[in-house]
């Protein structure tokens, strides 16, 4: 297929363009076809936290999310990126109880929540902060439960060769199709392997994991089961005023998005069998939620399905976001180039 030019976003700042972001994308559908590629759809793309709902199949899979009585905000929870919200790390920590563990065998390190509320809020407790407060807490806690339930011993289940790890990279290898092994891994922000991919493979697992399309009815009923949590629970997957939370919120069930580091994103329209991947090349996360919304309004308007005006209104909110400076006042915004 045709390439045609990278996406841009446009950062405003007086009415003058400040500074211009390219966003390579790629759209597929759940038969393995290219729809639409924005730059350079081949090129290769570490999907950083994009890939997480896929890195979560094994806890489904195994039977372990059944074992330890996983609700589907547990289930939210294994694929987010979230705020350290207290609903996020009491989620974690039930799910580490239910396994039999504790926060302290988390070895995805320590990272302050998100808002600095929640922060003042442990100063004040006296509570410290650890890696239950960490955004990937929920990831790992799911790791963790694979791990019990697979008889693996917990401990370094972060290291490229933990029977963890190399479950893990077995099924996404199956489902993007790309290696994933020693030649193009490296370590992601919470410790764990993360893999170089090319960007078409990363939109092809998502078109899949749209539909629950693939082999054998384990793997699809797995995709769609989390595919389905994290539509019901939006507010696990991200947060309190998070992009992934706010479009998932708005779309009401239409619309699955995981952004990633480095300004990637992955994303699934289940009523077109479409996914797409989408990495702005400098690597801003907020030109690429900008270009994000915008994809997903026009796939959705390319395919005459029809969007309610509180749909239309936040997509075009999510893409034209305003900026504003620590006075409140506002100085600029983002846009897609005309």
């Amino acid at each position: 297929m045709t390439s045609t030019p990278p996406l841009v976003v446009e950062t405003l700042r007086g009415g003058r363009v400040e500074s211009l972001h390219a966003v390579d994308a790629v759209v597929a559908s759940s038969d393995g076809s290219i729809v639409a590629i924005h730059g350079d759809g081949g090129r290769g793309v570490f999907p950083r936290s994009s890939i997480k709902a896929l890195q979560a199949l094994p806890l489904v899979e195994s039977g372990a999310a059944d074992r330890f009585g996983f609700t589907t905000a547990h289930l939210a929870l294994a694929c987010s990126s979230h705020n350290g919200e207290p609903m996020h790390t009491q989620g974690a920590g039930e799910m580490l109880a239910a396994a039999g563990l504790s926060p302290t065998c988390l070895e995805c390190g320590a990272q302050l929540p998100h808002h600095a509320g929640d922060h003042e809020a442990l100063v004040r407790a006296g509570m410290p902060v650890t890696a239950i407060h960490n955004n990937c807490s929920g990831k790992h806690s799911g790791f963790l439960a694979f791990a019990v339930q697979q008889g693996f011993q917990p401990a370094g289940y972060v290291r490229f060769g933990h029977p963890v790890q190399k479950e893990i990279a077995g099924v996404l290898e199956t489902v993007t199709g790309a290696v994933h092994g020693e030649d193009n891994y490296g370590i992601d922000g919470c410790s764990i392997p993360t893999y170089e991919i090319p960007l078409a493979s990363l939109a092809g697992a998502y078109a899949k994991f749209a539909i629950g399309e693939d082999a054998g009815k384990v793997r699809s009923a797995a995709m769609l089961r989390l595919r389905d949590a994290c539509m019901a629970h939006p507010e696990m997957v991200a947060g309190t005023g998070g992009f992934d939370t706010a479009i998932m919120q708005a779309m009401a069930g239409r619309v699955f998005t995981k952004t990633g580091a480095e300004g990637v994103f992955a994303v699934a329209i289940p009523e077109l069998g479409l996914g797409a991947a989408l990495k702005c090349r400098d690597g801003a996360g907020r030109a690429a939620e900008v270009a994000c919304a915008f994809l997903v309004e026009s796939l959705l308007e390319a395919a005459e399905s029809e969007l309610s005006q509180d749909e239309l209104n936040a997509l075009k909110r999510l893409a034209n976001p305003v900026l504003k400076n620590r006075n409140r006042i506002e100085v600029g915004g983002l846009r897609m180039q005309a």
